[in-house]
C-alpha cells in the first residue's frame, strides 16, 4: 500500500470514492470538478490517497487554520474514506498517521472531525470525544 498526495490525474479515482462515501448530498461532476481544483491550490488543505498496485482505495481531506482560542492553528478531517474490501486492514491509520504528519509539520495544536460511522476506529488511534455536532444545511 502507498499513501501519497493527491495529484490533478486522480480526480477520476477521488470522485468514485466520493460517490461512495456522501450521504447526505448527491455528488455533481461539475461541482465536484471545481472543489477539488480548488483544494489542490490551497496550501491549507491536504488531500491523500491510498492506493494498492496503482488503484486508489481510499483517501482523506483535512485543513488547517489558525485559531484564537488554541494559540496557533488547528486541524480538521474533513472526509476519510476507504471502500468496503480494504477496512479493518489498516489503510485509514495510515491515512491519519500521514495526515497528522502534515498538520504537526504545520505546528497545529489540535486535530478535530465529526463522525457517526467511525466512533471506535477514532477511539483505537487515540482521540477522545470532546463536542456535540450540530449542523445546519444551506
Amino acid at each position: 500500500m502507498n499513501i501519497r498526495k493527491v495529484r490533478h490525474e486522480d480526480l477520476e479515482s477521488i470522485f468514485k470514492l466520493t460517490k461512495l462515501f456522501a450521504t447526505s448530498f448527491k455528488i455533481e461532476k461539475e461541482v465536484f470538478e471545481i472543489s477539488f481544483l480548488n483544494l489542490l491550490n490551497d496550501l491549507s488543505t491536504q488531500i491523500l490517497l491510498a492506493e494498492v498496485n496503482g488503484i486508489v482505495i481510499g483517501y482523506c481531506l483535512g485543513y488547517d487554520h489558525y485559531a484564537l482560542y488554541a494559540n496557533g492553528r488547528v486541524a480538521w478531517v474533513e472526509e476519510i474514506f476507504v471502500i468496503d474490501e480494504y477496512r479493518r486492514k489498516g489503510v485509514a491509520s495510515s491515512l491519519m498517521n500521514e495526515m497528522e504528519k502534515w498538520f504537526r509539520s504545520r505546528n497545529a495544536k489540535l486535530i478535530t472531525m465529526a463522525t457517526r460511522r467511525a466512533r471506535d476506529f477514532y477511539l483505537s488511534i487515540g482521540y477522545e470525544e470532546s463536542a456535540i455536532y450540530f449542523r445546519k444545511l444551506l
